[in-house]
């Protein structure tokens, strides 16, 4: 009899080792299931979840009982197992969008806040937050079960607030330290000059620079969203360093502000934003060939019910709150230049054209002033000979 029940105590523990994957028996995770078995990346075009898996398998669960928001009856809300990793996870990954979103019925809330930290300056921030759960599916048929429930809970939290320095936004591919949670929806806006209104030619930038008053389309745009944003510009300056320092720069508009040669065409309408301004030159590099300065957006994404209320109220600029002069530095990408020349083409030929007719306007004021002193010199020795040769002569009958 004590063999017998020997035998079946060993079945038994064969029998709970083979359901743990030979990679878990191992493993430093072969536990039961702890909050931190849980990693979430906020990332700019996806969140990416990824859970320990034997923990799960502790819990006399595997990766086909495991599913976001209790959507057991939809294969796009399990995840995928990784064996290849140590120790092994569950991955899910989604993109940001809406359809995606809803399908496995995660939470998405735009949060509206007053501007703190970074954005103090801001009268409104908008946040999205996107958030859910991974569940365990008991496959229990009867009234009670041993087995433990798991769930987990992540969140990612995406402000919409953005610098963006022009053109190339994604040639560098910008690298985002990813903490707490929190996500950058900065690679998917990007800012590129054009040479025409129907932003069909790109502008490219001579060595020798642009002419003076050439006129510089700008697009800013937004790629891979849900329709429910749309871009919205708060502000674009220009400035000598290629970096958004406030030392020295100039507002093309801000607001309700604007220079006279800038024109917003489109802003907080669509998932693209159109202005265009006249190239200048900065009165700083008035002894260099070429002025370089770069430009800088302050953008924002904004849900499309909002993004009136978010744009600026002209017939009551009291309310407006001033602009932020900054945001986090991850966020920002660094832009090639834009090049002016000293003067344009034109005005060289207008220059040399009033040389050849007008030359003597050409002399300088010491010039003129020793022309001046030779001919009164040159008179008075006339005066002086001319008198000495009267003189001379009215003597000669006298001596006689």
């Amino acid at each position: 009899m004590r063999l017998v029940i020997l035998v079946c105590q060993l079945g038994l523990i064969l029998r709970t080792e083979a359901q743990i994957p030979e990679a878990c028996i191992v493993s430093d995770t072969n536990r039961p299931p702890e909050n931190r078995d849980i990693t979430v990346v906020c990332g700019t075009e996806h969140m990416d979840l990824s859970i320990y898996l034997c923990p799960v398998y502790q819990a006399l669960y595997n990766e086909s009982l495991m599913v976001l928001n209790n959507e057991f009856n939809k294969a796009d809300c399990y995840g995928d197992a990784d064996w290849n990793t140590d120790p092994p996870v569950l991955k899910f990954r989604f993109p940001i969008n809406e359809s995606t979103i809803s399908s496995c019925n995660n939470n998405f809330k735009i949060i509206d806040e007053v501007g703190s930290g970074e954005f103090s300056d801001f009268s409104n921030v908008q946040y999205v937050n996107i958030s859910g759960t991974i569940t365990s599916v008991d496959p229990s048929a009867g009234m009670i079960t041993y087995r433990p429930q798991i769930l987990y809970k992540f969140s990612c939290l995406y402000p919409m607030q953005y610098l963006l320095n022009n053109t190339e936004l994604g040639v560098s591919g910008v690298s985002l330290a990813i903490r707490d949670n929190n996500g950058s929806f900065i690679s998917t806006l990007s800012m590129h000059l054009y040479k025409d209104g129907d932003f069909k030619e790109p502008l490219i930038i001579p060595q020798s620079g642009l002419n003076l008053k050439t006129k510089i389309y700008v697009v800013v745009k937004a790629s891979n969203l849900t329709d429910r944003f749309n871009v919205l510009l708060d502000r674009c300056y220009a400035t000598t360093s290629p970096y958004p320092l406030l030392m020295t720069y100039y507002d093309l508009f801000v607001g309700c502000n604007r220079d006279a040669q800038t024109k917003v065409e489109v802003n907080g309408i669509a998932q693209m934003a159109y202005f265009s301004f006249e190239a200048f030159r900065f009165v700083e590099h008035k002894n260099q060939t070429v002025s370089t300065f770069y430009l800088h957006c302050v953008t924002r994404l904004c849900e499309v019910s909002s993004c009136s209320r978010l744009l600026p109220d002209c017939g009551d600029r009291q309310r407006r709150k001033r602009e932020a002069q900054y945001v986090s530095a991850n966020a920002t990408v660094t832009s090639p230049a834009i090049v002016v020349r000293k003067q344009s083409s034109g005005d060289t030929q207008t220059f040399s054209a009033s040389q050849d007719t007008s030359s003597e306007s050409n002399y300088s004021s010491p010039v003129v002033a020793v022309i001046v002193c030779i001919v009164i010199l040159a008179i008075l020795l006339t005066a002086m000979a001319v008198y000495f040769a009267l003189y001379i002569r009215q003597r000669k009958p006298a001596i006689q």
